[in-house]
């Protein structure tokens, strides 16, 4: 077991980086890194670094000097062979032949490309520029430093007795999470805190707590090096980077409006039929189910990240129905903003009328809210975001279910409302 309070204390971060590895990164990311290396490797794109808790001033609470450290030693990492061997050979899903021995090839030789560092009123304008198969990857592991950082910066001031105290009360309370779970057996729970976790090594014991004590109610993690490392479950498809950048390459509004349906065509080619989980809310889940050609229903589920989660779930229960489909064999993953009481409703209310699971993000990775030994809020979690900004010349749009999540020129927002329209927008406060 690992003494947080000690490893804290006597930190050197020149010693104990941040990313380890370059599999530490959600699952997803390899998924749609290959999609992209095979149809789009050349497509033009920026990322950036956005803080939607401006109220947190991360420039302020993380030295650059040392931000610019950690992003140097992640550049300067590069597949392991036995990592590589893992990818190719390892059953995923059911499959071995996944990955592709040519993009393997591709990946043992790849490298994070440069970044863009500056200060603007107090935040951090970190980006990247360049191919879309460079640059994706960035978007992990900048998180996950990030994120990190501001972990440490808070502890930084904390005796030894009063680090025992800070990680004493944050096991307590997951503790008492892990036990909350138990009163529902039926649960199917994955761990997808990656992207805003207080550190990698708590992130690890999260895991580790989960999978020893939930039994088959953890099916795995989307972090593909604690996956690898410890033999669980790698866990993931794509995510809203994908139909963000396809609305990008579209010549007219006709064509950005079945950038949506497109690009999940191109998905089900490439993986042969597999891994058909949608994210239908990138430029709102009601037009995009609304208006999918009758191919889609035939997918395998969809996940949720940005509508109410109970009107998600009875909206797609009725999709599903008016497909002619039977939604109780359908996967419904709900991932956004999830604590313990949220998963217990929703399970109850949806247990039986679909094949309900959940991937449990910040609030299991990084909860050390009410934790801190002096009161202080510096550990809550804040929602830090690195989304594709541009692509192909064009800003980058997400409209989102939740109006608080949308991102993009405000131009070209105006150009995606009036394409999709914004049926079943609601605006709610963001968790994280």
């Amino acid at each position: 077991m690992v003494d947080f309070a000690t490893r804290v204390h006597n930190h050197n971060y020149r010693l104990d980086p941040i990313i380890r590895s370059l599999l530490d990164t959600d699952f997803y990311k390899f998924l749609m890194h290959q999609f992209i290396w095979m149809l789009y490797r050349d497509v033009p794109v920026k990322f950036q670094l956005i803080n939607r808790t401006t109220n947190v001033r991360l420039a302020d609470d993380i030295p650059e000097h040392i931000l610019r450290a950690q992003l140097d030693y992640a550049k300067g990492l590069r597949f392991r062979e036995n990592e590589v061997v893992w990818l190719s050979g390892n059953k995923f899903y059911g499959r071995r032949d996944i990955f592709r021995p040519e993009y393997m090839a591709y990946l043992r030789e790849f490298a994070l490309p440069d970044y863009h560092l500056e200060v603007v009123d107090g935040q951090y304008r970190l980006s990247f520029e360049g191919s879309w198969a460079d640059v994706t990857m960035w978007e992990i592991y900048a998180l996950a430093i990030c994120s990190e950082l501001r972990s440490r910066a808070a502890m930084a001031s904390l005796d030894k007795f009063e680090l025992d105290v800070l990680y004493a009360q944050a096991k307590a309370k997951m503790w008492g999470k892990i036990q909350n779970l138990r009163d529902w057996p039926d649960i199917r729970l994955a761990e997808f805190g990656t992207r805003r976790r207080h550190g990698f090594l708590w992130q690890e014991w999260v895991v580790e707590a989960l999978a020893d004590e939930l039994g088959p109610a953890f099916v795995g993690t989307s972090n593909a090096y604690l996956a690898f490392k410890h033999g669980y479950e790698a866990i993931g498809t794509n995510s809203h980077e994908l139909p963000m950048v396809s609305a990008c390459l579209a010549k007219t509004d006709q064509e950005l409006k079945a950038s949506q349906y497109k690009v999940l065509e191109n998905w089900q080619k490439v993986y042969d039929g597999e891994l058909l989980i949608m994210l239908p809310d990138t430029f709102g889940a009601t037009q995009f189910l609304r208006d999918a050609p009758d191919w889609v229903a035939d997918w395998t589920g969809m996940r949720f990240d940005s509508k109410e989660p109970f009107a998600a779930g009875e909206e797609m229960i009725a999709w599903y129905q008016s497909r002619g489909r039977d939604p109780r064999v359908k996967r419904g993953m709900f991932s956004d903003a999830l604590d313990v009481d949220l998963i217990g409703k929703l399970h109850t209310a949806f247990h039986g009328r679909l094949r309900e699971s959940f991937g449990w993000g910040t609030l299991a990775t990084n909860d050390f809210r009410g934790c801190h030994p002096r009161g202080a809020d510096t550990l809550d979690p804040i929602s830090l975001v690195c989304k594709v900004v541009a692509a192909n010349g064009r800003s980058a749009v997400k409209l989102s279910d939740n109006p608080a999540k949308a991102s993009g020129s405000p131009e070209e927002i105006k150009r995606y409302l009036r394409v999709f329209g914004q049926d079943g927008f609601n605006q709610r406060a963001l968790v994280a």
